[in-house]
């Protein structure tokens, strides 16, 4: 449970009402969310302190920029790099030679209808696989988990893109090895271009690394070598690894300069377990940004709003009108306080393992896990006069994308539950790589019905080889319900996504279509993306008949 208190919360949780007469916009203000001028203004004060420059994408070396069909030889290797000032880290990494420069995790550059031809190269001591996350390959590229590399070993993926423009990203899937490998550093990001991003691009004046910033939220521990710790105890791994410090793009206590313009910030919540409540935050209250975008790509229209919740796995397409803010101050991005609803029902986490240095691991965990919901600074953005005049206006349409259609027939029910013993389930099962509990049929249309027990935490549960649009959700708690418009849906269930946060108590439905172009069955998993959940038994094997 969060410090700030569950009934505090409950009772003033507000800010995305209902969508107004006026298309594109959710009401909002920080304001009516029971977080004072004061408390917004601690949270500015917190910021000011921050002085470390925000890690950005370069041409080459930690995230550098490569045109996705040169990411081609890749090698995962244990490397080193400095996180913490003046202290070298030990990670794990993608490295790729290219073109006479090297490259860890590279940021991928790519236009729908590229072929990726890539081949895998493990040097580490545990088997590993590249998942591409968002993207609709058939499943033998999908690095589901399924068939994974082992030390001193290969594997060749090849297929086109051909998903909409968005940010995807990459990250390891081998099943017993995924939290601690994603922590300690595999991953990256992967931008696909089409026609609408091009066009939205042009309009806006946008360039990444400079207008369009990339961020990746994470949360890590560290010991006082600068060495990252993750060794969760019997708790942590049932309720999810939280580390103690926050990092965006790699950097604690970041600071960005950005023009008086309108800025584009492509948002990944890359954590293993922890959720955001995020906000620009100037002068004791909440810039309004326009939501742009989601997991799967461009909205139809951009929705004004002022805050949002952000999962793991999820994605974010958010564009700041910086003219709008107070040239003199600096802009706080934070989360802001809410209860993360740790509702685990009959288990005791801090007495799990009995023994007493268990139980002292036990306690930190709820101590760790009590954090998640604290108000925290996440970045300072100081404001400085663009270079040149600037003008540009927000597109008032982004793209074609339609209103989802409510596939015909009854819901599958998908329920997400525990089996008081340490295990997270889908439909009373755990994960067994042997079965396959469910199974459809290619071009086959859907609707699923997500539950979510009472007694339970939220998950954020992503369908590996398909996308899919939110119909509605019902029975969500105060704090989700008081963001929500129509249906009650949030203002990111707008979009298309893959990656989907299900509250203790929530009742979700979503519509999946299941036409593919690849030949023969597919088997894919469907999981929780809290990756020591999907750890502990919520992940499920399910097949796509032709």
């Amino acid at each position: 449970m969060s410090m700030y208190s569950r009934r505090q919360f409950l009772s003033g949780a507000g800010a995305l009402g209902a969508a107004t007469a006026c298309p594109g916009i959710w009401a909002a203000t920080v304001a009516q969310s029971g977080l004072s001028s004061d408390e917004i203004l601690r949270l500015e004060t917190q910021a000011a302190g921050f002085s470390n420059p925000l890690r950005l994408p370069g041409s080459s070396g930690l995230f550098g920029v490569l045109p996705a069909t040169d990411f081609k030889e890749v090698h995962v290797v244990r490397s080193e790099i400095e996180v913490l000032p003046g202290q070298r880290t030990p990670i794990l990494a993608y490295a790729v030679e290219s073109r006479g420069k090297k490259f860890l995790n590279p940021a991928l550059l790519a236009r729908r209808g590229d072929e990726m031809r890539v081949k895998l190269i493990n040097h580490i001591d545990q088997p590993t696989v590249i998942h591409w996350h968002g993207l609709s390959v058939d499943s033998r590229n999908d690095g589901n988990g399924l068939n994974v590399v082992a030390p001193g070993q290969s594997m060749d993926y090849a297929f086109a893109l051909q998903d909409r423009s968005s940010m995807y990203w990459y990250h390891p899937h081998a099943h017993g090895y995924i939290p601690q490998q994603a922590y300690h550093g595999l991953a990256s990001l992967l931008f696909v271009e089409d026609d609408d991003e091009a066009a939205l691009r042009k309009e806006l004046a946008l360039a990444l690394g400079e207008s369009e910033i990339p961020l990746v939220l994470q949360d890590k521990e560290f010991d006082a070598q600068g060495r990252l710790q993750y060794a969760p105890s019997a708790a942590q791994s049932f309720g999810g690894w939280v580390g103690n410090r926050l990092m965006v793009n790699l950097t604690e206590r970041p600071r960005l300069k950005a023009g008086r313009r309108i800025v584009r910030f492509r948002i990944l919540n890359g954590s293993n377990a922890r959720s955001y409540r995020l906000a620009f935050l100037q002068d004791g209250k909440a810039l309004g940004f326009y939501l742009a975008g989601t997991d799967g790509g461009l909205l139809a229209q951009p929705l004004r709003i002022d805050q949002t919740f952000l999962s793991p796995g999820q994605r974010l397409d958010v564009l700041v009108d910086f003219r709008e803010a107070n040239p003199t101050r600096p802009v706080t991005l934070a989360s802001l306080p809410f209860d993360p609803m740790h509702q685990e029902g009959g288990h005791d986490m801090a007495t799990m393992d009995h023994s007493q240095h268990g139980a002292t691991q036990g306690a930190a965990a709820l101590a760790a896990m009590a954090m998640e919901g604290d108000a925290r600074a996440l970045m300072r953005i100081d404001l400085a006069p663009s270079s040149t005049p600037y003008d540009r206006r927000l597109p008032a349409r982004l793209s074609s994308l339609s209103a989802p259609v409510e596939p015909a027939g009854a819901a599958r029910r998908i329920q997400l539950g525990h089996d008081g013993k340490g295990h997270w389930t889908i439909n009373g099962g755990v994960y067994d790589h042997t079965a396959v509990p469910l199974t459809v049929q290619r071009g086959a249309r859907e609707t699923w019905r997500i539950e979510n027990a009472e007694r339970s935490m939220p998950h954020p549960m992503h369908l590996h080889g398909f996308s899919f649009r939110v119909l509605e959700r019902l029975g969500s708690p105060a704090p989700v319900r008081s963001l929500a418009g129509a249906r009650g849906l949030l203002p990111q269930d707008q979009g298309v996504v893959d990656t989907l946060q299900v509250w203790p108590g929530e009742s979700v439905r979503i519509a999946i279509d299941f036409s593919h172009p690849h030949q023969g069955d597919q088997d894919y998993v469907f999981h929780c993306h809290t990756l020591e959940h999907a750890e502990a038994g919520m992940m499920m094997r399910y097949a796509v008949k032709a």
